[in-house]
């Protein structure tokens, strides 16, 4: 499950908060403490800055596939309500983990978990997404509302290049999503985004064919191509640290490493090697 922002108030982080008056116990008879593993969330439950609202499973399912993921992934899912998105990962074969602020979620996940046999894989801790280091993860999912996503942007952008992101139905501002996949037959929250974490590569690159010049607009480059010919507008894109981008009639693509890109390039359809290094 996961934890949806309160459109009435600004979200934070996920999590519950039971505020019991104890000016009254004494007047009232004394009641036996509900069982720990008899806790039911119910949809629409007030947290810490949220409500809270399940995943589609099939929705649950498609962000699983959008992401690839497998048993060589490291998932961790923001705010992970009942936990069967990272019950689901874990079924995959991946290691999971959840980030939970509500204590009774986080141990009804636990108990989840060990219902579906992944106890081993599929971990979970009470925590703040916004305190949380999850920098480790290869993918990423959520449900939370954009102005929340837009908080963990720059955190996720840091992230490894290559680091992938399924979010259900919520975007992360202008950062535009790779992929969008919608459910058929299906009435709320039906939508899964998918982004790449792309390398950064603004800046100015030399190459064997002169200087490269590159803006970066998330996985989107434009820029020029200054040789002793002239200046050539270029256009391109990124998919986590693979940059492809043409030049006039040149076709570069290569992978990228701190401040060194390696690749090829096809001028009048030949194929050459050829490599760049970031300036100063």
């Amino acid at each position: 499950m996961r934890l949806l922002q309160s459109f009435a108030r600004p979200l934070a982080a996920a999590g519950v908060v039971v505020v019991i008056s104890l000016s009254c116990a004494q007047a009232q008879p004394a009641q036996r403490a509900q069982p720990s593993n008899a806790y039911e969330p119910q949809v629409g439950q007030q947290g810490k800055d949220v409500i809270w609202v399940p995943t589609n499973q099939r929705l649950v399912y498609k962000m699983m596939e959008l992401a690839g993921v497998t048993s060589d992934d490291y998932v961790i899912d923001l705010g992970s309500g009942d936990g069967r998105t990272v019950i689901t990962a874990a079924k995959r074969g991946a290691r999971a983990h959840g980030i939970e602020y509500n204590p009774d979620m986080v141990e009804l996940s636990k108990r989840n978990a060990a219902k579906e046999g992944v106890g081993g894989q599929a971990t979970f801790v009470r925590g703040d997404i916004f305190e949380s280091d999850f920098s480790k993860a290869n993918v990423i999912t959520l449900f939370l509302l954009p102005q929340l996503n837009v908080r963990l942007r720059p955190t996720i952008l840091d992230m490894k290049p290559g680091t992938r992101v399924a979010s259900n139905t919520f975007d992360m501002g202008d950062w535009t999503p790779d992929k969008t996949i919608t459910l058929d037959e299906c009435t709320s929250h039906c939508t899964a985004n998918y982004w790449i974490v792309p390398a950064k590569v603004e800046g100015t690159w030399r190459l064997p064919q002169g200087d490269l010049t590159l803006k970066q607009e998330y996985q989107v480059i434009s820029g020029t191509l200054k040789s002793e010919n002239g200046n050539v507008p270029v256009t391109g894109r990124l998919t986590g640290d693979q940059i492809s981008f043409k030049a006039g009639n040149m076709e570069f693509t290569g992978r990228v490493s701190g401040n060194t890109i390696e690749g090829s390039s096809r001028p009048a359809g030949s194929e050459t090697q050829w490599q760049a290094t970031r300036g100063g």
